[in-house]
């Protein structure tokens, strides 16, 4: 009776041990998931990139707005019919709200909200998937320990923080490609 217990225990342990493995694996897969999307992404941005005139080394502000307006105008296009949680799935953004979460509770939560805090002051502005990233909108950085905690992404592509929500933007485009909302605590 006693080796049945022990050999019970240890299936328990082995079942357990499994179980946490099965999360971390999902886990796993929903960040394979994200990468997946932000690809599809890149190579629907480079076919629309090879449509528009290639933008000549400028300074005018306009060449740059024409440019990026083309290029936006054309990745739309692509991606018509596309609204928010396309990119950020229901189950993504709870992993990215997780990994925020745990960046926010850890030695640099501190200095991550004093970053966020000191920089320009943001008056909430409507998100758009697929539209411009809003005018008069700063461009605020994103704390590097923030960044850390996050995948990696392609060079086409950047985190933004706005108030409280993360946003995925196309940088040469200017465009909002997804976003979660009151990510940021």
């Amino acid at each position: 009776m006693r080796e049945i217990l022990l050999l019970s225990g240890a299936l328990l342990l082995v079942a357990g041990a499994s179980g946490a493995q099965e999360k971390v694996n999902q886990k796993s897969r929903i960040l394979e998931d994200f990468g997946k999307r932000v690809t599809d992404y890149v190579k629907l941005h480079k076919a629309a990139r090879s449509q528009v005139q290639a933008l000549k080394p400028t300074n005018s502000p306009e060449a740059i707005e024409h440019y990026e307006h083309e290029l936006g105008r054309r990745i739309r296009e692509s991606r018509r019919g596309f609204r928010q949680g396309d990119v950020f799935t229901p189950e993504i953004s709870a992993e990215f709200r997780r990994l925020v979460a745990v960046t926010m509770q850890g030695e640099e939560a501190a200095r991550i909200h004093k970053s966020l805090r000191r920089a320009t002051p943001v008056r909430p502005q409507p998100l758009r998937v697929n539209g411009a990233y809003p005018d008069g909108l700063p461009l605020q950085s994103t704390p590097p320990s923030l960044l850390l905690n996050l995948p990696p992404l392609p060079p086409e592509v950047e985190y933004r923080v706005v108030g409280h929500d993360l946003i995925l933007r196309d940088i040469e485009a200017n465009l909002v490609i997804d976003f979660i909302s009151d990510v940021i605590p």
